[in-house]
């Protein structure tokens, strides 16, 4: 299986950025996790666009997320890919507990936001809340951990 949800784990200096209709924001330094899902036809090659983009910055911003991807204070640290079938974006974000940054990424549901500001590595915490959904709902067949940064 290929398809599933994926948490995006950036690590940031402050900036601000124009996000869409969104419009420009002040993004704190320190860390931010994206959840988003990859259910399309190409699967988790979605998270490979993702860090394609993030190295080269090299396309227009298609989603909210390609205006952090696409900047230089924005870089990937970590990816995690939960594989599974069923459509647990919204659950993923709804256990996540940094700040949330309204409208981002959740246009298509109704939740404040999928992306979320940290101050420190949200690393061992996105890996408890993984866990435990995995636990309770025995609907998550395997997590892969990416790192782009050989000093994640």
């Amino acid at each position: 299986m290929d398809k599933g949800v994926y948490v995006l784990l950036l690590k940031n200096d402050a900036c601000l950025i124009k996000t869409g209709a969104l419009g420009e924001r002040a993004y704190g330094p320190g860390w931010h996790a994206y959840v988003g899902s990859a259910f399309g036809t190409g699967g988790f090659s979605r998270v490979t666009r993702h860090i394609r983009l993030n190295i080269e910055k090299s396309k227009r911003p298609r989603w909210h997320i390609d205006s952090l991807l696409l900047s230089p204070f924005f870089q990937v640290s970590r990816v995690y890919c939960i594989h599974t079938d069923q459509k647990i974006e919204c659950t993923i974000a709804q256990c996540i507990t940094g700040t949330v940054i309204p409208g981002f990424g959740s246009s298509d549901c109704v939740c404040s936001g999928h992306l979320f500001y940290f101050s420190n590595d949200p690393h061992r915490d996105i890996l408890s809340i993984l866990h435990s959904i995995s636990e309770k709902n025995e609907c998550i067949n395997r997590v892969e951990i990416w790192s782009p940064d050989p000093e994640s």
